[in-house]
């Protein structure tokens, strides 16, 4: 994330070479959403200190990769562009990334998993996500629809699939 592994799809659901080939982004990028949005509830609900460190590991896993290849191919795409409301979403979203990447850190470090404190941070983890990826639905998502077509949109879709796969996860 950056973000992380929480909007990369599980590794069952992962778009097909065939499939980024005429994908517009936001769709890939809504399906990542969802995916994220889920685990980070089951997190938020389990109690059980081992289910929680395996969701933990799965969500950075879909997280980072996801924020680092959003940032440049969607982020980096707005920030280029001369609309300052566009900048300030680009900005925004960066900012809110970096912010979700010292939450996922914080909570790596908390022992146990199952403890009140793991329960409080990942909370906040989940609220975290869960606001910018309303805010990035509605101002990034409408930059992306005003300034580049159907065309630009599915080639972002095929750079940010190529984007992710070279992302390491920390």
């Amino acid at each position: 994330m950056a973000i992380l592994d929480v909007f990369a799809p599980l590794d069952s659901k992962r778009i097909a070479p065939a499939e980024a080939q005429d994908t517009d982004i936001l769709d890939t990028l809504k399906k990542e959403h969802d995916e994220v949005k889920e685990m980070l509830g089951k997190l938020v609900k389990s109690e059980k200190a081992a289910e929680r460190n395996a969701l933990l590991k799965k969500i950075k896993a879909a997280l980072v990769p996801h924020v680092r290849a959003e940032e440049k191919i969607v982020y980096d795409a707005i920030l280029a562009l001369k609309e300052k409301d566009a900048k300030i979403d680009g900005n925004e979203g960066y900012f809110e990334h970096k912010h979700a990447d010292m939450a996922l850190k914080t909570l790596e470090s908390i022992t146990p998993a199952s403890s009140p404190e793991y329960t409080a941070a990942a909370k906040v983890l989940k609220e975290l996500i869960e606001h910018h990826v309303k805010e990035e639905e509605s101002n990034v998502w409408s930059d992306v629809r005003k300034h580049f077509d159907k065309d630009d949109r599915i080639e972002m879709n095929r750079k940010f699939t190529a984007a992710k796969k070279k992302v390491r996860v920390p």
